[in-house]
């Protein structure tokens, strides 16, 4: 059999199917790899540009990505959420009233970028060569209106692996166009074009890799059914922009680009790790979790045992990020990012409490009431809104991601997980319990890494690569040592997905 055949059986063995279960584990094979590859692909164009353009030119594209993610957020009405989460398997009567709801979206917003990009750019952050950025970066909702609308379906019958080739082909294109650009001018506008290639890479392979061809109609009935749905969802959009981006947006306005740059990037790469991973087992469950809302029993399993991955995950990637810091700092980006070091420690713990917070957003959608994303956002914004600007005139960076990060602790964090103990009807505690095993295991990790970076005298890339193994080798005895003695089951949890993929 030759390398091609090979490949191919590999790919044919791990479409998902089967049951719920093996689609469930060959979807997250699939979407891991997309997180993994794609991530790697994204951080490594990143990594690049800081060292080719510096902070004070990625502090302009900060705030045109500001400006984007703001008025999508404001625009966002769940289109794709809604579709998913319906019963139904075919959605085919909805795709054309969806493909012309997000070619309206992305005309709006393309309009007013283009309007309010001098305003923005000139009066609110004081850098009038943020302009044409955000101009340029207006085209991205254009391109992505015109998409597929069947590309819905990768998600809602867990077609993962139509979902890798479509994402991380974007990423590729990405990465070239960025560094090549950088390669020869230096600027801002390198991440520009490489981020619109990648839009119109994923225009492109959306028609090539789904079958489904839209045509211009319009149902009002299915419209008003569709965003009838998604009035939480843009509610929470706003929310989730508000809380997640606003400290962003303040600190580019009460600092300096070169701040947000910093903020920017330290946020990150230090919730990279969780979120990402979390990303692929929340992006497989939302659909999961919907297939199995009739059955309660096995709903508050599937819930509790994503808990569980999610809090192994989210943990030790926090407690790493911690420990290896300042030499990952110094060998990807260089010297002059070092004062960054400080805020990217403590955003690694937000990076945490989202990874698992992940999970109770998913299971709340799932039930139908995603306005308890929209409620508890509101608090939050509450929140930070009254303690950003202290923190931040007090302490900078490191004030703001203190501040995102304390009101996760509480009490927002303790509200999720007593919400989602009343829905999937357990106690509260049972979902505590699933944060002490992964404690205990990366506690002892990030001693025994930071006592290694302290005695280890060699150059920073080569120090990274040691400390990172030794991370990974110590945590993973840790889990097995605790495991032992213990009730805690999480390999299990890793033979059982194993055996869903081989089956």
């Amino acid at each position: 059999m030759s390398l091609r055949e090979r490949i191919a059986a590999v790919i044919s063995r791990l479409k998902p199917t089967g049951s719920t279960a093996q689609q469930v584990a060959k979807s997250g094979v699939w979407l891991a790899g997309q997180n993994a590859i794609g991530r790697v692909l994204q951080l490594t164009m990143l990594a690049a540009l800081a060292r080719l353009i510096g902070p004070a030119e990625l502090g302009l594209v900060g705030i045109a990505l500001l400006t984007l993610s703001a008025i999508r957020k404001f625009t966002n009405i769940g289109l794709n959420a809604a579709l998913v989460q319906k019963a139904e398997e075919n959605v085919d009567s909805h795709l054309n009233t969806t493909w012309m709801l997000e070619i309206g979206r992305g005309v709006l917003i393309f309009a007013v970028m283009y309007a309010l990009a001098p305003p923005i750019g000139e009066l609110l952050f004081g850098e009038p060569r943020a302009t044409g950025l955000i101009r340029a970066l207006g085209l991205s909702p254009l391109l992505l209106g015109f998409r597929n609308p069947g590309v819905v379906y990768f998600q809602k019958n867990l077609e993962f692996e139509k979902q890798f080739l479509y994402q991380v082909s974007a990423n590729a294109v990405q990465l070239a166009v960025g560094v090549g650009y950088a390669l020869i001018e230096p600027t801002a506008w390198a991440f520009v074009f490489a981020y619109l290639a990648g839009d119109a890479v994923r225009l492109l392979l959306s028609y090539a890799i789904h079958g489904y061809r839209p045509w211009p109609s319009f149902d009002l009935e299915i419209a008003k059914e569709l965003i009838g749905y998604g009035r939480w969802i843009t509610g929470s959009s706003i929310l989730y922009f508000l809380y997640s981006e606003g400290d962003d947006a303040f600190v580019g306005w009460l600092l300096t680009p070169t701040a947000l740059a910093f903020y920017q990037y330290t946020y990150r790469f230090s919730n990279a790790p969780a979120t990402e991973l979390s990303q692929v087992v929340t992006g497989v469950m939302f659909p999961a979790f919907s297939k199995l809302q009739e059955d309660e029993e096995q709903f508050r399993d599937a819930v509790l045992r994503t808990v569980r991955i999610t809090s192994l995950v989210g943990f030790s990637s926090a407690f790493g990020i911690i420990a290896i810091a300042p030499t990952f700092v110094l060998a990807v980006f260089g010297e002059a990012w070092m004062p960054a070091v400080p805020a990217m420690q403590v955003l690694a713990i937000y990076g945490m409490l989202r990874c698992i917070g992940r999970t109770f957003g998913q299971v709340w959608k799932t039930v139908g009431r995603p306005d308890y994303i929209t409620k508890l956002s509101a608090l939050r914004v509450a929140l930070l809104a009254i303690a950003i600007y202290p923190m931040t005139s007090a302490y900078g960076i490191v004030g703001t991601a203190l501040t995102v990060t304390g009101i996760y602790v509480f009490p927002m964090m303790p509200l999720d997980i007593e919400i989602t103990a009343r829905v999937i009807d357990v106690r509260a505690r049972r979902i505590y319990y699933e944060f002490v095993y992964p404690l205990l295991a990366s506690l002892v990790m990030l001693a025994v890494v930071r006592t290694a970076r302290i005695a280890i005298d060699a150059p920073p890339f080569l120090e990274l690569v040691v400390l990172v193994l030794l991370g990974v080798v110590v945590f993973v005895a840790a889990v097995l040592a605790i495991e032992r003695p213990t009730r805690w089951s999480v390999s299990d949890e890793f033979e059982r997905i194993a055996r869903n993929i081989v089956s």
